[in-house]
């Protein structure tokens, strides 16, 4: 069993390798362009920074030690010493746990200072009755970096959708000028072919010498439309080749490499628009980053309207010389403090609340002009594609149709019932419409990445 498994992983990948030698798929090249693109793998980096400051918010509840330690000697004299060691811990409603220890010596010191003198122990806490009671700046903190890690990660995922439409767009133009000069190599073989067979009949005498002229010149302005279509390949080929990067390297697509030929449903697959039925458009990540947005501004206006209560600062801390044992902590040995403050006008209090309010309102219109512009350009893509769907049915029967005719023309030549201006002629026609196919058939591609691009989709 191990050297079928070894077997299996030695020869898959060298297999997909060789696939990929004259050929690269749609589903090959955005996976190349998903894994490997710069501009994808910066998008992640977005992640990283949301992760980072909603880390860089919770660390405002981290707990924390202090100590200030003081001395002051003079002419031999001990004026003071003073050690304060204090252990704070800091929680969601705006309580602050905290132990104390305080030891002070010294010929000069403070009588408020005074102390045992084995030092001080005292354990309190403080807490907001006003101002920071239900929302304080360190819960607005961490609200918000919840908040804009979800819109770094929409963020990202319109990042990603951006570059890997970019992207298929290039492989389609690639696709398109690849098939056309496919179309005029073909071309140029049949013209190539007749011009011998007209040289040769004019050359026994079956035919007039401007019958050879004529399919010579044929065959040089397929010659020339041949080479006009190996220019644009060379240059979507190019274009394409912008998108392919390995191990942070860009990578040019060879001219060897052909694109294949993809077929409706496996685009709807690579792309994720096969369950558009089931798509809601609130899911939609400049939706998702706008709405996350929105949240955040509203953490705003809730911290500006808890700045319009008045500051009541309270502590209130048990003292006791052994803490060890529990029983010392009482209510007859404490020291407490309380801190009143209240503008009498609210001026800017009452300014920041209103600007909050109205960047509020602002993103709220933001929203839901956005919302409904997504919806309309679904809806208008959804209708161009069906329109697309008519037109290429009809194209691909016009094609036939004046493949029949060439057909006939070139029957009707071989009795000698013809001329070489006519099967030209005949072949002009067949030309333009295969041509025309192409470019429908890539219109309609570039719109199904439109729609990816307008859902905002990320595919696995």
């Amino acid at each position: 069993m191990k050297k079928v498994i070894l077997f299996i992983a030695i020869i898959i990948p060298i297999a997909l390798q060789s696939q990929t030698l004259d050929s690269l798929s749609y589903a090959e090249f955005l996976g190349y362009v998903k894994q490997y693109h710069p501009v994808a793998k910066q998008a992640d980096l977005l992640l990283e920074s949301g992760q980072a400051s909603l880390m860089k918010a919770r660390g405002s509840f981290d707990p924390k030690l202090e100590a200030n330690f003081n001395e002051k000697d003079y002419k031999n004299t001990e004026y003071y010493e003073r050690l304060n060691a204090t252990f704070k811990v800091p929680t969601w409603y705006g309580i602050e746990l905290k132990a104390n220890f305080e030891e002070n010596t010294g010929y000069y010191l403070n009588p408020e200072n005074t102390v045992p003198d084995d030092g001080l122990f005292s354990a309190g806490i403080g807490f907001s009755l006003g101002q920071g009671l239900l929302m304080n700046k360190r819960m607005a903190d961490v609200k918000k970096a919840k908040f804009f890690k979800a819109q770094t990660q929409a963020e990202r995922n319109l990042q990603v959708n951006q570059i890997l439409y970019d992207a298929s767009i290039a492989y389609f133009d690639w696709l398109q000028a690849y098939n056309e000069t496919k179309i005029y190599e073909r071309f140029l073989e049949n013209a190539s072919i007749r011009f011998e067979g007209v040289r040769s009949s004019v050359l026994a005498g079956d035919k007039a010498g401007i019958d050879s002229l004529e399919a010579g010149i044929i065959v040089k302005n397929r010659s020339i439309e041949l080479e006009q279509a190996k220019v644009k390949l060379l240059k979507t080929r190019l274009e394409a080749s912008n998108f392919i990067w390995l191990n942070n390297t860009p990578v040019d697509i060879n001219q060897t490499v052909s694109p294949i030929t993809t077929l409706e449903e496996d685009i709807d697959v690579v792309l994720g628009i096969n369950t558009i039925q089931s798509y809601n458009v609130d899911n939609h990540p400049k939706l998702l980053a706008l709405g996350s947005k929105i949240d955040g501004l509203d953490v705003d206006r809730q911290l500006k309207a808890n700045k319009l209560l008045p500051v009541i600062d309270a502590q209130y801390n048990f003292l006791s010389e052994t803490p060890d044992q529990a029983n010392s902590f009482n209510a007859s040995s404490y020291k407490a403090t309380i801190n009143v403050a209240f503008p009498l006008f609210l001026r800017k209090e009452r300014g920041d609340l209103k600007l909050s309010k109205l960047k509020l309102q602002d993103a709220q219109f933001t929203f839901a002009d956005t919302q409904l512009q997504i919806k309309n350009k679904i809806e208008a893509i959804t209708q161009e594609l069906e329109s697309y769907k008519t037109q290429n049915k009809l194209i691909k029967t016009i094609v036939a149709d004046y493949q029949t005719l060439l057909n006939a023309e070139e029957r009707k030549f071989s009795f000698g019932e013809s001329s070489v201006f006519l099967i030209n002629s005949r072949e002009n026609k067949l030309i333009e419409s295969q041509v025309k196919a192409i470019k429908l058939n890539n219109k309609f591609n570039v719109t199904k990445a439109k729609l990816f691009n307008s859902l905002g989709l990320v595919p696995n």
